[in-house]
């Protein structure tokens, strides 16, 4: 009788400590189902604490032709997350004595219109987004061009700028053919497509097996088509409806949620860079010459901010209708991302979530 109460004690104990978790996903799920439709567009989201999953589900359909439902091992564009591969390869290439990050554009771009600004703007300068150099492509360029446009080709028109915005390091101005920039320096360096190149370093050492880089068009299988509405209608945003998909650079990583998490943990384990180049990537790069009314807050492409004293390492990405945020909490192993094949607001998203793994003592 009394092996029986001490059983029925553990029992009851067990039980209790599940109830926060169990609290945690009920909460969550329910607030998503609210946010995503069966029938419509939607989205996947995935939780882990260490390399325990304590969340994850897809939302929605991938393909509203097909009725494909979306699931965690859907394929969605990253969008902007894709950088921070590229910014990987750069400094496991500079790790290797193969560049350095204080390099400038005048040893890799010698067609540089303006001679001086080519040597004043550096490879760290285009990873923190710091440059100063006007994205005049608009200007320049079609957008029927800019549908089939790669790396290269968005690129050209920087070449020709013949004046900063402002000293490199000075000012922070997010910049897209900055990381175009980056893949083609990979290319040289290698002496192979960039595309290549990262999923040689990164993908396969990381186990994303699934995940894949653009190089031109996309094939319209095994992935999440992209829609927006108009006129109480879907039309698709995607792959040759929206102009610079082809530009890979900046954003052409196709992933899972799944596979993001393993993309994290293979950083956390310094699988592709060393603990110390991780480390100096997700902390703020200073310059002496800083004069924004902001203090600096991006590294080498990461995005860095401070939540309840906890330091929040970030990415978004948005490109045609998808839109995507990638969010790690180091200290306490935490990692949040969500991919959506419709625009939807992320940045609400990101409080609910910070507040419920909070509540439910995620965050301890």
């Amino acid at each position: 009788m009394k092996c029986l109460n001490s059983l029925a004690l553990i029992a009851l104990l067990a039980a209790l400590s599940c109830q926060p978790k169990r609290k945690f996903e009920i909460g969550l799920n329910a607030f998503f189902q609210r946010e995503f439709k069966e029938n419509e567009p939607g989205g996947a989201l995935l939780i882990i604490k260490g390399e325990k999953i304590i969340f994850s589900k897809g939302y929605g359909l991938a393909d509203l032709k097909s009725q494909e439902k979306i699931t965690t091992l859907t394929l969605f564009n990253t969008g902007s997350i894709s950088k921070t591969f590229v910014s990987n390869v750069i400094l496991a290439l500079q790790e290797e004595n193969k560049l350095s990050i204080s390099d400038s554009l005048a040893k890799y771009f010698p067609n540089f219109k303006n001679k001086e600004i080519a040597k004043k703007v550096k490879i760290h300068h285009l990873l923190s987004h710091t440059s100063g150099l006007p994205d005049n492509r608009w200007s320049l360029l079609t957008e029927e061009f800019l549908l089939t446009a790669k790396d290269k080709e968005n690129w050209a028109p920087i070449l020709l700028n013949d004046s900063l915005l402002f000293e490199p390091g000075s000012k922070y101005e997010y910049s897209n053919p900055a990381f175009n920039a980056l893949a083609l320096i990979i290319e040289r360096v290698e002496g192979k497509k960039w595309q290549q190149v990262v999923t040689e370093r990164i993908l396969k050492p990381s186990g994303m097996n699934s995940s894949v880089i653009t190089d031109g068009s996309f094939p319209d299988q095994g992935v999440a088509h992209a829609y927006v509405k108009k006129e109480r209608e879907w039309k698709e945003l995607d792959y040759g409806e929206e102009p610079t998909f082809a530009a890979a650079g900046n954003g052409g990583v196709w992933s899972s949620v799944e596979e993001l998490a393993k993309y994290e943990i293979a950083i956390r384990k310094s699988v592709f860079l060393k603990k110390e180049t991780i480390e100096k990537s997700r902390t703020p790069f200073l310059y002496a010459n800083w004069q924004d009314s902001i203090p600096p807050f991006i590294g080498h492409s990461w995005f860095i901010d401070r939540q309840d004293s906890l330091k929040v390492v970030s990415h978004t990405g948005s490109q045609g209708g998808f839109i995507s945020d990638y969010v790690s909490i180091p200290e306490k192993e935490i990692l949040y991302v969500i991919l959506c094949n419709t625009p939807k607001p992320i940045e609400p998203y990101r409080k609910k979530i910070f507040k419920l793994l909070k509540k439910y003592n995620w965050l301890d």
